[in-house]
């Protein structure tokens, strides 16, 4: 069977088909060309395809993503409720969230950015001792990447507290579930953290009113997608007082422009879009695994609900 490859973002498509092309020999993996007709494949690998992928490309049945996120995909026109869309569960970025998570936290509950500023001004001064009671951490999703997110941070002894759409049971985590849950949620959390994915019932929910119901001298931190940050409320919040500080790891237009102001905000830090990558070889044996498991009939994890969104 030739399958696909379909990017728009990535100039070369054979750092992908190569390895790809290894692990499935007894397919032909090839590259998905914009500017000529349908290849007419029932299955297909992409990442970030092009426009009209889906409007050219109408005997799909499945469409496996390298990638946890599908927003770019659910968004092209063509789509349809015919094409299975499976997403990685993982591949290696559920422990890169974690260890941004607690990066964030730990910077900002035992005061190193300060101690970064004392040396600076060659000052010996020792801060108050962390008092984690005091630091109670809320994590937006747990799926694969907010639980892992928020396992290793109730590790470290941080209370910790998890939200989703539909409820859920962690160990050592208190949960939090639907629309009725959620400003209990808030009201004990300080620490806010983002991993949800980017729906229509998601977009735009680090707000205002989301803000305004957190604990006084709220951190928040968005590994999610740049469009659940309203951006005007941070600042405003930010200037308020009512948010101590963020760590902003995506954004709505990326590169993030140059005059933007969250790159000189005091109280803001700036990552390039890198709190976690899907690694190359495990991204690969999972897709492999996932298209040999749908050929052969057989229940296939990752699918995506359309409706949901992810």
């Amino acid at each position: 069977m030739k399958i696909p490859f379909a990017s728009a973002t990535t100039p070369d498509p054979q750092v992908w088909i190569r390895p790809l092309q290894a692990a499935l020999p007894e397919h032909e993996i090839v590259p998905w060309d914009d500017s000529g007709g349908a290849h007419g494949s029932e299955l297909a690998i992409v990442w970030n395809p092009p426009e009209f992928f889906f409007e050219r490309e109408r005997k799909l049945r499945a469409v496996f993503n390298l990638g946890a996120g599908v927003d770019a995909i659910l968004q092209r026109p063509g789509l349809t409720d015919r094409v299975a869309i499976y997403r990685l569960e993982d591949a290696g970025m559920a422990v890169q969230m974690a260890e941004y998570a607690i990066w964030a936290v730990v910077r900002a509950s035992r005061h190193f950015d300060a101690y970064i500023d004392q040396q600076q001004a060659r000052r010996w001064d020792r801060l108050p001792h962390i008092q984690r009671q005091e630091w109670p951490v809320g994590v937006l999703g747990l799926g694969v990447m907010g639980s892992r997110v928020a396992q290793a941070l109730a590790a470290l002894d941080y209370p910790v507290a998890g939200w989703s759409r539909s409820a859920k049971a962690l160990d050592g985590i208190q949960t939090f579930a639907g629309d009725g849950q959620f400003d209990e949620f808030l009201s004990r959390s300080r620490v806010l953290i983002n991993t949800l994915p980017l729906t229509p019932q998601t977009r735009g929910i680090l707000c205002r009113d989301t803000f305004a119901q957190l604990l006084p001298s709220a951190c928040i931190i968005n590994m999610g997608r740049g469009e659940h940050l309203v951006e005007a409320d941070l600042l405003a919040m930010l200037d308020e007082g009512h948010i101590q500080q963020a760590t902003l790891d995506a954004f709505t237009e990326e590169p993030l422009p140059e005059p933007h102001p969250f790159w000189a905000h005091p109280r803001i830090t700036v990552t390039p879009h890198i709190s976690a990558s899907s690694i190359r070889d495990v991204s690969v044996r999972q897709t492999a695994d996932k298209i040999r498991a749908f050929l052969a009939g057989e229940a296939v994890s990752g699918r995506v609900t359309m409706g949901r969104g992810y």
